[in-house]
């Protein structure tokens, strides 16, 4: 059973979904490490109700890259606790090689947008005032940019004439609970690899095309 770290800032409510999808079975593994930035965030709670380890290691940083000290401790607290894969569930921060090189091709991101389009924070209102007719969100593997690693998956959700960038935001979310378990199922059940940006899967036996 693969382990796995989540890494979140805030309320976590993609952790919770991770959770609840875990032990649904939805994919093979087993979240055994929750770590925050913040002290206060959400998401220690949710670690703490489902008996999963919650440990807080700030950053000297505000925002942005985090810092390389801070991040040393990241690595050190996975390796401790035997994490195979990470995943980020709304953490705030940009890693940088410390993790890279100790979990290559093995983070995973979700935003809320169709990347390319609209890396960065405030995806969803940053759509909403561009005018797009469709929106989403999308899993992708992490590298050192913003939201720029290859994409695992997507889902579209198509803008409601009328709808406030709140509104459009909470039903991407909705989808973003579906589609990051989807992913973590497909990365760690099939066999897949990288061509250049494609991550190419390997049909399994009886899936459709």
């Amino acid at each position: 059973m693969t382990r796995i770290a989540v890494f979140a800032s805030g309320r976590g409510s993609n952790f919770e979904a991770l959770v609840a999808a875990e032990r649904a079975g939805v994919f093979p593994g087993e979240i055994v490490l929750l770590l925050s930035d913040q002290p206060n965030a959400g998401a220690l709670e949710i670690a703490a109700a489902h008996d999963i380890e919650g440990r807080v290691i700030e950053t000297a940083k505000r925002r942005g890259r985090i810092d390389p000290d801070s991040e040393a401790l990241y690595v050190e607290a996975c390796r401790g606790a035997g994490v195979e894969w990470i995943c980020l569930a709304g953490f705030m921060r940009i890693i940088g090689q410390p993790l890279l090189s100790a979990f290559t091709d093995r983070i995973v991101n979700i935003h809320p947008s169709l990347l390319p389009s609209f890396p960065g924070l405030d995806a969803q209102r940053q759509a909403w005032e561009y005018g797009v007719r469709v929106s989403g969100c999308t899993v992708h593997l992490v590298d050192a940019g913003m939201d720029t690693g290859p994409i695992i998956l997507q889902q579209a959700v198509s803008v409601m004439e009328g709808e406030s960038a709140g509104q459009l935001a909470s039903r991407i979310l909705a989808q973003e609970h579906k589609a990051y378990p989807e992913a973590l199922r497909r990365v760690l059940t099939g066999a897949w690899h990288r061509e250049g940006r494609r991550i190419n899967f390997q049909k399994t036996e009886g899936e459709s095309a």
